[in-house]
This record gives C-alpha cells, structure tokens and sequence, in this order.
C-alpha cells in the first residue's frame, strides 16, 4: 500500500490553481507559513457542521488555516453526521462533514439550501478505522469474527466468557461478567459504517440494512462520539465502536478477516479504500464510495470510516466559494492529511485520491 506524498510543487500546483491571490502558501504549498512571504487577503467566517468522527481532525485543519489567514475563522459544529447533512441542505452551514455520502435519493433531491445548483461535491478526505472498543479490566485486546461482534451487538451473547469469545481467545482469562453493547443514540454516520459492515460480514446475524440509526431495542445509548466514549469508560463490562482516534485506554479488538485477526490500523484501513470504486451514476466532483466490507485480502480492516467533505459545487454566495476552496485545498494537501494523521491517527489519502480531489475542489464557484 503506497500512501501519498504528493511533493512540493504538486502542492504549490494545486493552490496556484485557486487563482486566489491572498491565499497563503508556504514552501509546499500548504495553509501554514511566513506571513512575510505570502500576507493572505481571505476574509470572512466559514461555518461547516457534522460528523463528530472528524472533531480532532477539523480542530488542527482549523488552527492551521486560520493561523495562514488571520481574517479567516473556522467554525465546525461536530453534531453528527445526520445533523450535518440536514444543516446543509438547510443552508444552515457552508460545508458539511459526513461519515457517509448523501445516498442516491438525497442526490436526486437536489435540494441544497447555500447551492445555486443541484450539483454537489463530496470528498473522501478523512479515513480512519472504527474501532470496536471494550472496558474488560487487565485485558487490552481481543479476537473476533464478524459474527460475534453481530451477536454481541444483537443481544445475543450476554457474557465475556461465552464459548464463542473463549474459543477465539484461548490465552485471555474472560470474567464471568455481563456484556453492556453501546450504541449511538444520534442518527450516525459512523453507526452506518459499523451496521454496513456487520451486514456485509455476518449477514445470516444482522440482518438488518446499513442504518445511521441503530436499529434495535436494548443495550445502552449515547450521544456522539464523546458519549459513547463517556458511556464506555465509565461502565464495567461495556464495548461499542468509535473513531480509532477516541480509542484512547480502552481495549480493541482485532477482526477475522479471511483466516487471520487484523488489528485496526491507519494503513489496513486506507488499503480498502483505495481498492473500492465510486458510486455510479454521480456527477464529476462526487467522488463516494462503495467500500468492500467482506475483502479477505491480507491486512485489510474492513471496519472502516470513511468521512465526506461535502459542498457545493456552485454556491449562491461567491464569498463562501471562495472559503471552502481555499479550506478544502488545504485539507487534502500534504499538510493537511500528515495534520489529521497526527492530531488523529487517520490515514493520508493515497496521491490517486489527491487527483480526483484536487480537480473536484477545482470545480467550485
């Protein structure tokens, strides 16, 4: 797997194409630098909303940006995926982030408040695995297939030491406690991710459709990721799924893919992506996805997050193309992904992603 690196003047390219004369740009071609250089002329607020996975992410792209345009603020509401989407098709915000694309009816909708047009550009900038997360004292890490975490999830197993955890970890002492499954309560890309998953993997266990709400009665609730990571830590015997960057002290566990267990990492999880085609049927700068959740290829997390930027492609105010231009550039550029990876553990995009992304942000107005 061959991560990008993209070069200097692929990043000095891609800003020069804005034609924005006041933009910032360092050596590289990147938000940060020596104001001495470049004084940028940016102005104005630019207001996104949405997936609560890219919190730590948008926070450094914030920082960054608005220290290369002083004149510049960020403000990114991390509500959820479902509350982004519906403030952008509100025209309650500039840009929405979303742990899933607006589906194929939504797009046929067209109705996006801040758009002069139907059109819509969506970017697979922020990819970081799922981690499914446990509160298991002395125990770290362990193994399971697709089945279990479904059965798990179902209501189906109700103790750590069932037969079915025991038998794939045979060297962990399992307590005679109850299992707690959390779940998000808010209508959640990342809980579509996870259903989308289990439905691929253990279809004859969930049988219920991909679904940014959870779909079944029990277990416990709990708001954004903050709450889920609140509800996990603060409980004895609890697991639920969350961004790889929220993981923190919690345990993981590493998934059977083919016949081996794949622990989550940033390269497993970018490995799916970049062998996953587009949606069919879309328009030029709608780049989502359809992953490949039941791959058997050596060293893939199939249990992956992969977070839109959304926008539109032309806008009825010309002040905000210009912002989310400049801002989104700044995302999918070298710093802008090697920033998310450090403030949050994701995985840069690959530089064939950087092409499509690049000549997608191209085309806003």
């Amino acid at each position: 797997m061959k991560f990008n690196t993209f070069g200097r003047t692929a990043a000095v390219t891609a800003l020069a194409a804005l034609a924005l004369s006041g933009c910032a740009a360092n050596e590289g071609g990147t938000a940060g630098g020596d104001s001495s250089e470049s004084a940028s002329e940016l102005t104005g607020t630019l207001v996104g909303a949405g997936a609560s996975s890219q919190q730590s992410a948008q926070e450094a792209w914030t920082t960054a940006f608005q220290t290369a345009n002083p004149d510049v603020t960020v403000e990114y509401d991390p509500a959820g995926s479902g509350a982004g989407r519906d403030t952008f098709i509100a025209g309650g915000s500039a840009f929405a982030g979303s742990d899933r694309a607006f589906n194929d009816e939504e797009v046929a909708a067209g109705e996006f408040g801040s758009c002069a047009t139907e059109n819509i550009i969506e970017i697979p900038a922020y990819i970081s695995p799922i981690a499914v997360v446990f509160n298991l004292e002395g125990i770290d890490s362990l193994n399971l297939d697709a089945a279990t975490i479904a059965s798990i999830f179902r209501g189906d197993i109700t103790m750590w030491n069932d037969e079915a955890i025991a038998s794939q970890n045979p060297d962990v002492e399992l307590p005679d406690t109850t299992i707690t499954a959390v779940h998000r309560q808010d209508d959640s890309g990342t809980t579509e991710n996870f259903t989308e998953y289990l439905n691929a993997a253990a279809p004859d266990v969930w049988t219920d459709e991909a679904d940014g709400v959870w779909p079944l009665e029990g277990g416990e609730a709990a708001s954004q990721t903050s709450g889920m990571i609140d509800a996990l830590t603060g409980g004895t015997g609890t697991i639920g799924y969350a961004d790889a960057s929220r993981a923190g002290d919690l345990g993981t566990v590493a998934v059977m893919v083919g016949d081996e267990y794949v622990p989550y990492s940033a390269e497993a999880a970018a490995a799916i992506v970049d062998a996953s085609p587009l949606v069919e049927g879309r328009g030029e700068g709608d780049l989502a996805l359809e992953l490949d959740r039941t791959s058997e290829e050596a060293g893939v997390y199939p249990v992956v997050l992969v977070s839109y930027l959304i926008a539109c492609e032309e806008y009825t105010d010309p002040a905000s193309a210009e912002l989310v231009k400049a801002y989104f550039t700044y995302i999918v550029s070298e710093e802008g992904q090697q920033e998310a990876a450090d403030a949050a553990g994701s995985a840069p995009i690959s530089s064939d992603l950087f092409d499509k992304a690049s000549a997608a942000i191209e085309m806003i107005k």
